[in-house]
């Protein structure tokens, strides 16, 4: 007869609602972690709770933080004359560790996706147009993914942007595979995608 554990169960069905984690996979992390040291599985929950209770959104460019400002918005070494758009903060650190872009960074936190009932006004597009608008900006640099989302996203972007004269509204270029998401191409892929950055007319 199998052993039967609602706590194990609630575990498990826990473990499935992580983005790539099946139901088997989930079995084999929930055995894991009763099989662990105690010290082992109760340091990794109190990992979790840390993140959740400490790491919010930078009030500035919605990246992660632990604080008002992240790490980056708070760093007076960057160019503050340039922007760089992205989806998701993943897609923020895959350009960070490809060293291609040192200015700062505004992180939508999703993509125009109408299908998916995810409109203009679900993501972070108007705190970005309050940041051009407060001047200074020189340069936004569109990383939107290469898939139909993000590009229909960037098409946006470059609209909303029309109404800032002299602004320079700048698409990564085309290294970047068709369909391709940030966090699966090498560092130096997003490199020549930067450097080969085009103007969106």
């Amino acid at each position: 007869m199998d052993f039967k554990s609602p706590a194990l169960d609630r575990l498990v069905a826990e473990l499935q609602k992580l983005p790539g984690i099946g139901s088997k996979t989930a079995e084999r992390l929930a055995h894991h972690i009763v099989r662990s040291p105690s010290e082992d599985s109760l340091g990794m929950a109190d990992a979790i709770r840390d993140v959740k209770e400490t790491v919010t959104y930078c009030r500035i460019c919605y990246n992660f933080a632990e604080g008002e400002l992240c790490s980056i918005c708070a760093d007076p070494a960057r160019d503050g004359s340039k922007i760089c758009i992205v989806e998701q903060v993943r897609d923020l650190h895959a350009i960070e560790k490809s060293g291609a872009h040192n200015g700062t960074y505004h992180v939508l936190l999703g993509a125009w996706a109408p299908l998916d009932g995810i409109e203009p006004e679900n993501l972070t597009l108007e705190p970005l147009l309050e940041r051009v608008r407060a001047g200074e900006i020189s340069e936004v640099i569109i990383a939107t993914d290469t898939r139909y989302e993000g590009e229909g996203t960037a098409l946006y972007l470059r609209e909303s942007f029309s109404e800032f004269e002299g602004l320079r509204v700048t698409r990564i270029a085309r290294g970047m595979p068709s369909g391709s998401q940030f966090e699966h191409v090498g560092k130096n892929v997003v490199s020549d995608a930067f450097e080969g950055r085009r103007e969106m007319s």
